[in-house]
């Protein structure tokens, strides 16, 4: 209860902050909305339903690409800590490629597949797939070698092994690639949206792109807060939870 009336504190001394800028005149109020502007916002979008709208968009594109990045990276991430051939593979490749930020996706997929869905799930899927092979790598690298002894001293095959001692034992840092991975994942497709314009259903990142072409700084601000609100939800409800279990669970964190 202390933290979050902490927490509840600092960010009212944010927008009273905030607030105190606006009425000290420094920047254009163009530039600078004023908090009751960007809450308006906020506010009309909601009920005209185009928030919840583009809300939708972004997280049917976000989830289907990282699931698909997921399914892909977790099986290369196994071989690549298995194998030294393709540690030296696809272990280098994923080590560079995800050091690309994500916007250069954006160009290669609208040479090859156009102003489409399909490219704004290849931008996503480039940004969710490295970081999970990665993370997977690392996660099984970090199980104690006494684990797949054992396991073999009582007759496991290889394949059993990886898949039912190893793996699971390597989960706690699988999951937190997995959090990373999302959080590239996003990043992927808020670029994709703000570069690829579609007919087929308008996103967060393109209200927050005519919000540019618009000037209209209280939209960009309210989007932007939106994404951010998302994004700690997301942190909150699906990956620190399963982290402190795994964590717990294995005795690779604090009880």
């Amino acid at each position: 209860m202390k933290r979050l009336i902490a927490s509840a504190i600092f960010f009212l001394a944010l927008l009273g902050v905030w607030h105190a800028l606006v009425l000290a005149k420094i920047w254009s109020p163009v530039l600078l909305p004023d908090p009751k502007l960007v809450g308006g916002y906020l506010l009309d979008a909601a009920k005209d339903g185009t928030l919840l709208q583009a809300t939708l968009v972004t997280m049917k594109r976000l989830l289907l690409g990282y699931a698909i990045g997921i399914v892909i990276g977790l099986p290369l991430g196994l071989v690549t800590a298995r194998f030294k051939f393709a540690e030296d593979t696809i272990g280098v490749l994923a080590l560079g490629l995800q050091t690309l930020p994500s916007v250069c996706w954006v160009p290669l997929a609208l040479i090859w597949f156009g102003q489409t869905e399909v490219a704004m799930l290849f931008v996503v899927i480039m940004g969710t797939l490295w970081s999970v092979i990665i993370a997977t790598d690392n996660g099984v690298r970090n199980v104690p070698p006494i684990y797949a002894r054992a396991a073999r001293t009582m007759g496991a095959k290889p394949l059993y092994t990886l898949i039912r001692v190893v793996f699971p034992a390597s989960l706690p840092f699988i999951v937190s690639g997995m959090k990373q991975g999302w959080a590239f994942a996003w990043r992927s497709l808020m670029a994709a949206e703000i570069y690829v314009t579609i007919l087929t259903g308008f996103g967060l990142g393109h209200l927050l792109h005519y919000g540019r072409e618009l000037n209209a700084m209280d939209q960009v601000i309210g989007v932007m807060f939106v994404i951010v609100v998302i994004g700690l939800l997301a942190d909150k409800i699906l990956f620190s939870p399963w982290e402190r279990f795994l964590h717990r669970r294995w005795g690779t964190g604090k009880v």
